[in-house]
């Protein structure tokens, strides 16, 4: 009998022991977030205009990726208020100065797709496609960014001529086009060293009638004189040396022309049926 209430007092006593470690074990992994999602930290609220001068602070320290971190707080906690859109301006401008220059892109993107008729939109104009601009490699790379810094120059200057960023605008768009114009040179050199002449000749038209303003323009109506040369057409070749001649007397590239000609016995002479009369200036 006693054996009997000594054995039913252990079994209860195991089972209360049992229950209080399945109590503390649920604890603890209630506290782990086991048996859920983690409990979200709530961010505290900043008021807007604290997050935009301490921005404007980091900005003036040129602590540039610090700014950005408060902008984009800002832009998160207070997206309806009047500083986020400056805020937005802010952080074209901080990804440009630090070489973030894809992330200052699409901050442009955004800022033009959200405030369009601002008064700040020839400037984040101006700032995608000197991001752009920054970016342009050699000639002997894609020149995908220079026909996209390109594109963005000529809509700001279309849209807004007499913008001050215009001006800046056109004189890059220049160097933008000496780009692509390399880069048809060094194609059609490629092509005209491996004998592949009517493939150079396309390459050195195109910077012909669209490149007029880059620095390849004299080579390019010389490699035109060379090449229709080595494919025998000869009154093509008289009327790319006469235009090199006649716009670009004193070039060495015209000398060469000119000798080249000569050794054919030919001298430079504009055919008005050629496609290059309608390039002289």
């Amino acid at each position: 009998m006693k054996l009997d209430v000594l054995s039913q007092f252990s079994s209860r006593a195991i089972r209360f022991a049992a229950m209080g470690l399945m109590a503390v074990v649920l604890t603890a992994c209630s506290g782990m977030n086991l048996f859920g999602p983690p409990k979200i930290k709530e961010e505290p609220i900043v008021p807007a205009q604290t997050l935009y001068q301490g921005a404007l602070d980091d900005m003036d320290r040129q602590y540039y990726q610090t700014a950005i971190t408060k902008l984009e707080k800002l832009e998160r906690q207070h997206p309806r208020d009047p500083l986020t859109e400056k805020g937005k301006l802010m952080q074209v401008y901080a990804n440009y100065r630090i070489g973030r220059f894809d992330e200052a892109i699409l901050a442009s993107d955004r800022y033009l797709a959200l405030y369009p008729s601002s008064s700040e939109v020839p400037y984040v104009l101006w700032l995608k496609g000197t991001a752009y601009f920054a970016q342009i490699k050699d000639i002997t790379r894609d020149q995908q960014l220079s026909r996209d810094a390109i594109d963005t120059y000529n809509l700001l200057i279309n849209n807004y001529p007499r913008s001050e960023h215009a001006v800046d605008a056109r004189d890059k768009l220049l160097v933008a086009y000496d780009q692509l114009a390399g880069k048809e040179m060094s194609v059609g050199r490629y092509y005209q060293g491996n004998g592949q002449y009517a493939a150079a000749i396309n390459r050195f038209r195109e910077v012909v009638e669209r490149w007029q303003t880059s620095t390849h323009i004299e080579e390019a109506l010389y490699r035109l004189t060379e090449t229709y040369l080595l494919l025998g057409l000869t009154t093509e070749a008289k009327s790319a040396a006469a235009v090199l001649g006649h716009n670009y007397p004193a070039s060495d590239w015209y000398k060469r022309a000119f000798e080249l000609l000569g050794k054919q016995g030919l001298a430079p002479e504009l055919n008005s049926g050629s496609w290059l009369a309608g390039v002289r200036a």
